[in-house]
């Protein structure tokens, strides 16, 4: 049975009050590897220093307020994406400026989290999800792979099979 790799989750809280409720809910080291930045340049530098793809990572952006009409967040998601596009993007926001987030940052967000007391239950089930579709991929990659070999060692039996019927037609 193959070993599951932890899951990686970037925490960019320039405030670090989110990031307690999150180390607490996902504490299980086994399951869960958690960093925190407060500044975006170490939170950029950190995920441009992970290379390896083979486990899940997820990305929480926290924001307090909204500048320049969500632009900033909108190049921090693409620069994000440009590092590493499997990476899953979640952006929690305060209850306030809702729809504003949700008009001016549009593509390269996996979910859209409000701040208010369910905002951990729902970040812990939205990276349930993306773990689970990042394995599917990988189950799926497997399953092709499988498919292709077997579909070979089939033409290669037919090959095998119809040679010696030309061959050897005596024995069938």
């Amino acid at each position: 049975m193959s070993k599951i790799s932890p899951t990686h989750l970037f925490c960019l809280d320039e405030h670090r009050t989110f990031f307690e409720d999150v180390k607490k809910r996902f504490s299980d080291t086994s399951k869960y590897k958690v960093a925190s930045f407060s500044s975006k340049d170490e939170f950029m530098k950190h995920l441009a220093g992970e290379k390896e793809h083979s486990y899940c990572k997820v990305a929480v952006l926290v924001l307090y307020e909204v500048k320049e009409n969500g632009s900033i967040i909108e190049n921090q998601t693409r620069e994000i994406k440009k590092i590493d596009p499997k990476t899953g993007l979640i952006l929690v926001y305060p209850v306030e400026i809702g729809e504003e987030i949700k008009k001016a940052v549009k593509f390269n967000i996996d979910a859209y989290i409000p701040r208010n007391s369910n905002s951990i239950l729902r970040l812990h089930n939205i990276v349930k999800r993306l773990i689970s579709k990042h394995n599917l991929e990988i189950f799926r990659k497997r399953r092709n792979r499988s498919l292709y070999i077997l579909i070979a060692f089939l033409l290669l039996c037919a090959i095998v099979v119809l040679l010696a019927y030309l061959k050897l037609p005596e024995y069938f």
